[in-house]
């Protein structure tokens, strides 16, 4: 999620857990600590940039991290606050942990996905909310903000702290009912059209939890198609774009074409042009929200220097981009048709 996000989350979190001993301290520590996975950006300055991609939400936003890191920072805090001589060691503690814990647990529920049970290299990306989401933030942000201005002890700010929790939450459920129905609908009309597939995955669209949408895996090739809560009509699959994927046969066991497969989660599209490979990576989803929309839309190129595999960025989706055309697009879709 986004860096406000965790901070909001992490700073109620650690209100529920020591608000009503330190007050606004906790607040304030709890959005620190919120915030401490996303250190691994740090990462860039010491590897090359696939490998920090790749390596990105790995050992920092796994579970393993806040057992190590919640101990180390509770005897920090400890000694910089012994003159609060009601809040233990094992007070300190607990407000990390469980600020940091909250952080991996919300992105697994993102696109990009989480290895939560780092070292084994597996993402677990559950794909039920949008990196940015406002009706997730703001509500919980607000009743963060009215809980800070009210006594340590005060059961009002007991009661606005839970109040952001519990909504902030609910709507966190509310995202996995509504991909719940986008999926039934997209598999129902798979099925309708007799459409043969290997995997079917819905994932939400810009800031809400209405528009979805869904990336089928055939055999040979991937469809696409957009479905909305408040769809009248039919569900309709884009072209067929193939994988191409035996053209990475002679170089698969390279490390970096490993690198690319694995931040794709093995969705990906491969096109030759001249000496180059093109690798279209799907995982960002489709550029507009037609039925023609194109899922090329973020790329490396690949190129071979006698025996040397070179990968390099190629195009972007932030490339020639219409963002109002787009937007329009989006809402046109959101609304259903």
């Amino acid at each position: 999620m986004d860096s406000l996000t965790q901070i909001v989350l992490g700073a109620s979190v650690a209100e529920a857990t020591l608000g009503k001993k330190i007050g606004n301290k906790a607040i304030l520590y709890g959005a620190i600590a919120g915030t401490i996975p996303d250190l691994d950006i740090i990462l860039k300055f010491f590897v090359d940039d696939l490998s920090a991609t790749e390596m990105h939400r790995g050992f920092s936003h796994s579970l393993l991290f806040p057992f190590i890191i919640a101990p180390i920072l509770g005897l920090f805090l400890k000694k910089i606050h012994q003159k609060l001589s009601n809040v233990s060691y094992l007070d300190w503690t607990k407000l990390f942990f469980f600020s940091i814990i909250t952080h991996p647990i919300l992105d697994a529920q993102t696109t990009w996905g989480t290895q939560l049970f780092w070292p084994l290299n597996y993402r677990i990306a559950t794909d039920n909310i949008f990196i940015i989401d406002p009706l997730y933030t703001i509500p919980f942000l607000i009743f963060l903000i009215i809980c800070s201005f009210q006594k340590n002890t005060s059961k009002k700010r007991k009661f606005y702290n839970n109040l952001g929790l519990i909504i902030s939450s609910s709507y966190l459920v509310l995202t996995f009912v509504s991909k719940g129905i986008g999926l039934y609908n997209i598999q129902s009309a798979l099925e309708k059209e007799n459409i043969e597939y290997i995997n079917l995955n819905t994932k939400p669209t810009f800031f809400n939890s209405i528009l979805w949408a869904g990336q089928i895996e055939t055999k040979d090739s991937y469809i696409f198609t957009y479905y909305s809560l408040f769809d009248k009509s039919n569900v309709v699959f884009s072209k067929a774009f193939t994988k191409n994927h035996q053209i990475l046969n002679p170089i698969i066991e390279n490390k970096k074409i490993k690198q690319l497969i694995n931040i794709s989660n093995g969705n990906y599209i491969i096109e030759k042009k001249d000496q180059k490979i093109i690798f279209w990576n799907l995982k960002l989803g489709q550029g507009g929200f037609s039925k023609n929309a194109s899922p090329l839309i973020s790329s490396y190129e690949i190129t071979q220097n006698n025996n040397e595999i070179l990968v390099s960025p190629g195009k972007s989706f932030r490339e020639n981009r219409n963002y109002k055309e787009e937007f329009n697009e989006f809402l046109y879709r959101l609304r259903g048709i």
